[in-house]
């Protein structure tokens, strides 16, 4: 069988991976049932879908003709490490600095990965996802995130 798209066909592989990968890992914990579902209820059916739709992006790879077989380009480092680091950094600074201050250094930094930066509109996501987040997971789901730094008693 012909490899139609490449850019498909390893991205469609990477979803299969990483899907299975996550269906697998959550077989480890309790399933529960739909009414009430178990830590591993969520994680499961989001890694089933995953390689569902990784095995249809394979599938449109190998049947689907494409210009020149739609090679694979340069990888793009500075996005890849901007993001990567990025996310390192929210999971240390989360317990440290709390959600007030570890978001919206999350959400500036994160928005230099792209080409067109503007501080106007990072700090104005950065308002928007962090008020969000306080109204979602600290006002309606009860969740218990520090919101300040723990020096400060947060």
């Amino acid at each position: 069988m012909k490899i139609k798209s490449q850019r498909d066909f390893v991205s469609g592989v990477m979803f299969v991976a990483i899907g299975a990968g996550f269906a697998i890992g959550a077989t480890t914990y309790s399933f529960g049932t739909s009414a009430k579902p178990g830590p591993g209820y969520f994680p499961l059916l989001l890694g089933v879908i995953l390689a569902l739709l990784g095995a249809l992006v394979l599938f449109k790879a190998l049947t689907i003709e494409s210009d020149g077989g739609d090679p694979i380009g340069a990888i793009a480092w500075k996005p890849l490490l901007y993001i990567v680091g990025t996310v390192a950094l929210f999971g240390w600074a989360l317990p440290h600095l709390g959600m007030f201050i570890a978001l919206p250094i999350l959400v500036v930094v994160a928005a230099r990965a792209g080409d067109e930066f503007h501080w106007g509109e990072a700090l104005v996501n950065a308002a928007l996802l962090t008020v969000g987040s306080w109204v979602i997971f600290i006002y309606g789901l009860n969740l218990t995130i520090p919101l300040r730094p723990s020096f400060l008693g947060g």
